[in-house]
């Protein structure tokens, strides 16, 4: 009995050091998926032999869990605690959400590298671009990402971090990934060019931190979530859906797709 109730804990401390529900990173893949140019579609349909980038969107999730893949358990976020400043807080030797992204992004562009290894460093971006995303993966170290800042939503506990994983997106719409996708895919040239303009990892991580202050700001210790709650904050989870993707196909097409006007500075600056 003792066996199954300690692993019964530990699965649940896994499940919440988790970002963006599952729905979340489908969405943040599919809308993805929906801006991949042809050529840069063949490569990536290539290396994940036929299977698509909403089916690996949320493998990292486990497998950081398993032994195999246990180093990357740290690459999903980046602490930073309230007395710190982004460019203040110390970098893990075991790596971060942003070193990861340029690290993956440097094995999936490089030549000659085994197919195993770009499979890899694919499957890892693709999760890692919703990752970069969710402002409690750039929250504070000393709650474990909003893990320990203990809330009520709609009456029942809950924490921060939590919250914006599943409760706040499922609360705000009640649709499947796709029907994300067809509802918030909708930006401008414009916009979309603004959205992917700066390509590298560091800044997205610094845009997302900046969200994560506000959202400590509004949301204290014991702070009872309600109806105004999703109502403020629905749209910045919107917003951050759409980054994500848009940024991930820019990426993406930036890496396989020579005849791609790259906004990606990863890329543009190795070319």
């Amino acid at each position: 009995m003792k066996k199954i109730l300690s692993g019964t804990i530990l699965m649940l401390g896994a499940l919440n050091c988790y970002p963006w529900g599952q729905k979340g990173h489908d969405t943040v893949v599919f809308i993805a998926e929906n801006h991949l140019t042809p050529t840069t579609k063949l490569a990536v349909d290539s290396l994940l032999d036929g299977k698509s980038m909403v089916y690996y969107a949320n493998w990292l999730d486990q497998a950081s869990h398993t032994p195999e893949y246990a180093y990357s358990k740290t690459w999903h976020y980046k602490n930073i605690d309230a007395d710190q400043t982004f460019e203040s807080a110390p970098i893990l030797d075991s790596g971060d959400i942003v070193t990861a992204i340029i690290e993956q992004t440097k094995v999936l562009s490089e030549d000659g590298r085994e197919k195993n290894e770009k499979q890899l460093a694919l499957k890892m971006i693709i999760h890692f671009l919703g990752d970069i995303h969710q402002p409690m993966h750039l929250g504070h170290a000393s709650d474990l990402g909003g893990n320990k800042h203990y809330v009520k939503y709609f009456g029942k506990d809950s924490n921060l971090h939590s919250v914006w994983d599943s409760s706040l997106p499922e609360s705000a719409h009640k649709w499947s990934y796709t029907e994300w996708q067809q509802q918030i895919d909708r930006a401008t040239d414009e916009v979309m060019s603004e959205i992917i303009l700066e390509g590298h990892p560091a800044k997205w991580a610094e845009e997302t931190y900046e969200i994560g202050k506000k959202v400590y700001d509004v949301t204290p210790e014991g702070y009872k979530i309600s109806y105004d709650y999703i109502a403020e904050w629905t749209p910045i989870i919107e917003q951050q859906f759409l980054r994500g993707g848009l940024r991930l196909a820019d990426l993406l097409n930036s890496i396989f797709d020579e005849n791609y006007e790259a906004n990606n500075v990863l890329i543009t600056k190795n070319k």
